[in-house]
């Protein structure tokens, strides 16, 4: 670990064991490539913790997810006094006409994350109710873990609600979108960068 604080760890810990269990086709080398890498610490980040008003619903988002995903919620609970809640910058196309005050991320494991590294991005993300992310594709692989209820699309397949608990994989390049319905939705996501 070298350095890393202790209830990170925890977290991370329970992270992958949320995501060993029932595994999803393809995501198995990506999970490996993340936590592989985690096995060094890289040190802290230099952002300064804080909310946005949309952070009212992260309760709520994990209230449901603490019957089957207790240990992860208590542990993130630890680590998110920590985090820097912040909003996408740029334009929203296909977003949903609230988004820009009704979505927030913060980054766990990345650049200025509280534990700052630029191979892997572990990050968390809290819509309030009614909302539509914007498409959206990257080059890495990525793997969501959805703590809450929300459904997803992936390219132009139809959309699909993995529930909580729920992981799917998003190939490099995929468009891909989330919703959130009559409650707010937490998902979790890894990607290994380099």
């Amino acid at each position: 670990m070298n350095g890393r604080p202790p209830h990170l760890q925890v977290f991370l810990d329970r992270l992958f064991e949320a995501l060993q269990r029932a595994p999803v086709p393809d995501a198995a080398r990506c999970i490996d490539r993340v936590f592989t890498a985690l096995t060094e610490y890289r040190g802290p980040g230099t952002d300064t913790p804080g909310r946005l008003p949309v952070c009212v619903h992260l309760e709520p988002a994990l209230d449901n997810a603490r019957a089957t995903h207790a240990a992860l919620v208590q542990s993130f609970a630890a680590v998110e006094p920590h985090l820097t809640w912040t909003k996408r910058a740029q334009s929203h196309p296909n977003a949903s006409a609230n988004f820009d005050d009704a979505h927030a991320y913060a980054l766990i494991v990345g650049p200025n994350a509280y534990e700052a590294r630029d191979d892997i991005w572990i990050g968390v993300s809290l819509l309030a109710p009614h909302v539509r992310y914007p498409d959206h594709n990257h080059a890495p692989e990525e793997v969501y873990l959805a703590l809450s209820e929300g459904k997803f699309q992936h390219g132009d397949e139809d959309w699909f609600r993995p529930g909580i608990g729920g992981k799917f994989y998003n190939t490099p390049n995929i468009r891909h979108t989330m919703a959130s319905g009559d409650e707010p939705f937490f998902a979790i996501w890894c990607l290994p960068v380099i």
